[in-house]
């Protein structure tokens, strides 16, 4: 008898020394912890994070080292018709007093009348550093309402950055707290449905937090590699509570179908661990090598979410096939305690004795694509490629102020201001580096370059007060704001972007010795992020598809498994983006899920969305096939052993599912368009995944293709190890466990 395998070998030993195992865990977990708290978050640097020529320009600037102050402004607007001057001259001048008292500004400027008389502006400069300003910006909102209590008759709001950014934060703080509150009970009540048992419902959440928080102190460490992001710590609680239910999930079930069979404990521990636990490993390699295809995509964003990705993942796996079996181990016929009456008798695992009743569901579902596999095949792949043509025009751009959340007084502020004043709206940064003693040229130039933008009706009209110029101290830099009054995500705002690139600005600056010029802000970015992605994902597909291949073929034996694997997920992955399209894009959604649509796609969105579906559904297509093969193993023919890793696997690919499109979706509740995108994307691919792919298409395809299914090359056939199980039953005969 060959050696017993590594899963098999960490179970035992876990079974059989479980509060050695548990006490390990729990030592490892504080450790990460601990370590990653003392070591400190090493954060990406604008370096870091600099993409295309608006990555460039953004160097430029911070080589300037400029004194940038964080500014606010009192915006004073009629409540109806038109503004009455002498009143808005006199609130101008309240505000102004009160402000110039106010701890934390440190300067008030002259009030500044918009083109057509339609607001009055009143610019303020605040002190200390720019970045906290929006924690210390309250006072100043305080005192601009004690000048509207002052001035009823007339619109007196605070606008600003500062003042966004807190009503930002306190909106968007409020959704994050909520969808981190309603993630863990509705994850919590769904697998309680799924066990009819409570402590079998705490198991795989207790594994999950336990390895979201080890993963978030190794992250901290790992940062000190690769820099981390601000985003990276939601990815870990995204993915980690999503694999480690889900792994848990896997091996709690089989490990309790065992036991109701009559085996014991330690057997039914051993023969989790040898069926599902191999399962998550390879479903755990799989995602772990989607998420390393981030690495190659050359942003610090994608490879900060990567390590964090791959970590909490690893974690996963190592507590599924260590602590988990301990725990079982310990509980014993506990885990099924205390049960839920009604929910215990719908759920409880099959005994395999005689007279117990069969579902029918399952075995229905099934029915078409056992008996007409060819016509299921056809019909559901077709609608599969029907719901992804539309990503065929998917585009792609950052969302922009015009896509923030309008239910905020400081956002219907930004509106007013922007259209009575364009110039503080979008803008093109045009940053310029050349030698200190060109720089009069430098001035002269970017002042005619102005002078032509705002000619043209690609660009707003220069203000009064002459074109924004900011010179270094050493007057080697020097940067220039081009307003546009179109909005950020507007096909005008990117053609006018494109002009200055192109057009405008060569022809300025071009002929300056020793001049480096680059042209950025928040559409430049957009524009730039976009066709990075554009770029890479052609790369990153192919690693993750490569790779992928190699694992599922040296774990199935068989290149046919692996091609239909790559195939599955790639016409999985494709309809979630197509009906991000026509949700996001279409914008027929917009009152049902209430957002407006923004006509693209968030740039980010495609390359992370690719390696997740693609990491995330190989957990189900693992556990599915590796049934499939249990059956073929035990003597059953093709047909029936289709049937049989179907039906047996159902309820808990249907549990997982559910556990992780509840989680999904409560991300489409938020107020940002990327969150709600993000939601909608994860929970609807993986939806149609674990039911139109793994109970329609996945045994419609294997059964068509019969013996081919375990087709390979000589060099990569070996004999199949006797499974432990029992024979499994006939083919009419079967049904999902649980």
């Amino acid at each position: 008898m060959g050696a017993r395998p590594v899963t098999v070998r960490l179970a035992r030993w876990s079974a059989e020394h479980p509060w050695r195992a548990i006490a390990l865990w729990v030592v490892f977990v504080a450790i990460c912890f601990v370590g990653g708290s003392a070591a400190g978050l090493n954060e990406a640097t604008e370096s870091d994070q600099a993409i295309g020529e608006s990555g460039r320009a953004g160097l430029i600037v911070s080589a300037g080292d400029f004194h940038d102050p964080a500014v606010e402004n009192v915006l004073i607007t009629p409540r109806a018709g038109t503004l009455d001057q002498t009143a808005a001259r006199a609130a101008a001048d309240d505000a102004a007093a009160r402000l110039r008292s106010v701890t934390g500004v440190a300067g008030v400027g002259q009030p500044v009348s918009a083109r057509d008389g339609s607001a009055l502006l009143l610019p303020i400069t605040m002190s200390g550093d720019p970045e906290t300003a929006s924690d210390r910006v309250q006072p100043l909102r305080d005192a601009t309402a004690g000048v509207q209590e002052a001035h009823p008759q007339l619109r007196v709001e605070q606008v600003g950055g500062p003042s966004i950014n807190k009503a930002l934060d306190d909106t968007l703080g409020k959704d994050f707290q909520r969808a981190e509150l309603l993630s863990l009970p509705v994850t919590l009540a769904i697998l309680i449905i799924a066990f009819g048992a409570l402590i079998a419902a705490g198991v795989p959440v207790l594994l999950a937090l336990s390895s979201v928080a080890a993963a978030m102190g190794l992250s901290t460490l790992a940062s000190h590699l690769v820099p981390s992001t601000d985003v990276t710590s939601s990815v870990i609680l995204l993915i980690g509570m999503a694999v480690g239910v889900d792994y848990s999930l896997f091996y709690v079930r089989r490990e309790r179908e065992e036991r109701a069979k009559g085996r014991s404990g330690l057997d039914a521990v051993e023969i989790a661990a040898e069926t599902s636990g191999h399962a998550v490993v390879v479903s755990g390699f799989a995602v772990i090598i989607s998420m390393a295809g981030l690495l190659l995509a050359g942003d610090a964003v994608f490879s900060s979410l990567a390590v964090g990705s791959i970590l909490v993942v690893a974690v996963a796996v190592a507590g599924s096939l260590t602590v988990l079996p301990a725990l079982l181990a310990k509980l014993g016929r506990w885990v099924d305690r205390p049960r839920v009456p009604l929910l215990w008798r719908l759920t409880a695992p099959r005994t395999g004795r005689p007279g117990e009743p069969a579902p029918r569901f399952w075995p229905a579902v099934l029915r078409p694509a056992l008996r007409a596999p060819v016509p299921t095949l056809v019909i559901s792949v077709g609608l599969l490629l029907a719901l992804a043509a539309p990503a065929l025009g998917m585009k792609l751009k950052f969302p922009g102020m015009e896509d923030l959340p309008r239910s905020t007084p400081a956002m219907q502020a930004y509106d007013r201001l922007t259209e009575a004043f364009p110039s503080n709206g979008t803008s093109h940064t045009v940053a310029v580096r050349a030698p200190a003693a060109e720089a009069d040229r430098v001035r002269a130039a970017l002042t005619d370059l102005a002078g032509r933008a705002g000619g043209d009706p690609l660009f707003a009209p220069v203000e009064a007060d002459g074109p924004k110029i900011q010179v270094s101290d050493d007057r080697r830099v020097s940067v220039l704001e081009v307003a546009t009054p179109y909005a950020s995500r507007d096909d005008k705002a990117v053609d006018s972007m494109h002009r200055l690139r192109d057009e405008l600005v060569p022809a300025e600056l071009g002929g300056i010795p020793g001049v480096e010029y680059a042209v950025g802000g928040g559409v430049a970015a957009s524009e730039d992020y976009a066709a990075h992605v554009r770029d890479k994902l052609p790369l990153v597909m192919g690693f993750v598809l490569v790779l992928t291949f190699l694992v599922m073929v040296l774990t199935f034996r068989s290149v046919v498994v692996a091609v239909s694997s790559i195939v599955l997920n790639l016409l999985s992955a494709g309809a979630a983006y197509g009906l991000l399209v026509l949700v996001f894009q279409g914008g027929w959604a917009d009152d049902l899920l209430g957002f407006t649509s923004m006509g693209a796609i968030v740039s980010w969105l495609p390359l992370f969305l690719f390696v997740v579906l693609f990491g995330l559904s190989m957990d189900y297509h693992v556990f599915v096939v590796s049934r499939i093969r249990e059956g073929i193993r035990a003597g059953m023919s093709n047909r029936d052993a289709v049937a049989y890793g179907i039906t047996s696997s159902a309820g808990v690919v249907t549990s997982a599912a559910i556990v992780m499109v509840g989680v999904f979706s409560i991300f489409a509740t938020l107020s940002t368009i990327d969150m709600k995108q993000l939601g909608i994307g994860l929970a609807a691919a993986i939806l149609l995944d674990a039911t139109i792919i793994r109970a329609v298409v996945l045994p419609a395809l294997m059964t068509m293709l019969g013996d081919a299914n375990w087709w390979a090359p000589r060099f990569l056939r070996r004999r199949p190890a006797a499974t432990p199980t029992d024979p499994p039953a006939p083919a009419d005969e079967l049904v999902p466990v649980g």
